[in-house]
């Protein structure tokens, strides 16, 4: 019985139609907004976001399954119960845990997850916030670790599948060009208070957000994609070249260039607006294009 294409995304924030306001509107906006983003836009209008669902339903009819939750990151799969758990982001783990639950394994799974790993000064003190090289290696190597750990569960599911199956491993996104864009903002606030009112608040949530925590956090993110890469790499050589599961590293979200100020949200100057989405869509389009292929679907 033939079987429409599944796509799953397991992501965070980034992912999502998502911004920082008030705490009551930021947990409704992350348990039910979902839709309006650069994975699953559905709105037909031209001048909404060319979804990378809209652009492979172009080519087949499919099934599309957003898993992404604001505040998710790698974790180490160990849960802590929580009175009020429902509030709280589904990690990496948790995700995976989802998708392995569902009747059908996907055909296409897109990973972009971990940029709430970089917020490197967490629970470092003063004296060490100064000499944190040895703390962004130890950051590093934990993420791989974790991401590894839930790579293989997906790896041996997708193993056991009797259909093809496609992993795209992304990297980070580009710090650096991110960075441009929220230093456009800050200096548009500077002439105008009322622009991005939670600009600021961005800080309690993300302190290494702060201009003299960036350098270090770019360099973390950057560690983590090296170790995203070999880690792919190493998989693959298990895998072999006849292998039904192909996985992918892709810098596609990594390297697009986000540097300008309208690509960011106009609340709080971190998340993508609906044009910072609809420049994700175009790259990790371009990311997925080669699963695409592996899997016999043609992209138009």
């Amino acid at each position: 019985m033939y079987s429409l294409p599944n796509i799953d995304l397991i992501g965070d924030s980034l992912s999502r139609n998502f911004h920082i306001s008030s705490l009551p509107s930021s947990v409704l906006r992350a348990k039910i907004k979902h839709g309006r983003d650069w994975f699953l836009d559905t709105n037909p209008l031209t001048n909404s976001i060319n979804s990378v669902y809209e652009r492979m339903e172009k080519a087949t009819p499919l099934i599309a399954t957003e898993y992404a939750s604001p505040g998710g990151f790698v974790d180490s799969g160990v849960k802590e119960s929580h009175l009020f758990g429902f509030l709280w982001p589904l990690n990496f783990s948790e995700q995976v845990n989802l998708i392995l639950r569902a009747r059908r394994f996907p055909d296409l799974l897109m990973i972009w997850i971990g940029h709430n790993n970089v917020n490197w000064v967490h629970n470092l003190n003063a004296e060490d916030r100064t000499h944190p090289d040895s703390f962004l290696q130890r950051d590093a190597a934990n993420f791989r670790k974790n991401y590894t750990r839930q790579l293989v569960r997906l790896l041996d599911k997708a193993k056991d599948e009797n259909h093809r199956t496609a992993i795209v491993v992304f990297g980070l996104v580009n710090f650096e060009s991110f960075f441009k864009a929220r230093q456009a903002a800050e200096e548009l606030k500077h002439n105008n208070s009322k622009l991005y009112p939670y600009l600021e608040a961005d800080y309690y949530y993300f302190e290494s957000m702060k201009p003299e925590y960036r350098a270090n956090m770019i360099k973390l993110a950057l560690m983590i994609n090296d170790e995203l890469r070999d880690m792919v790499t190493e998989f693959n050589l298990r895998l072999g070249k006849d292998s039904r599961v192909s996985l992918r590293y892709s810098d596609a979200l990594a390297t697009v260039d986000i540097s300008q100020v309208d690509l960011i949200h106009r609340i709080d100057a971190w998340h993508p607006s609906a044009k910072g989405h609809g420049v994700l869509a175009a790259a990790a389009f371009n990311g997925v294009e080669p699963s695409l292929e592996f899997l016999g679907i043609a992209p138009q």
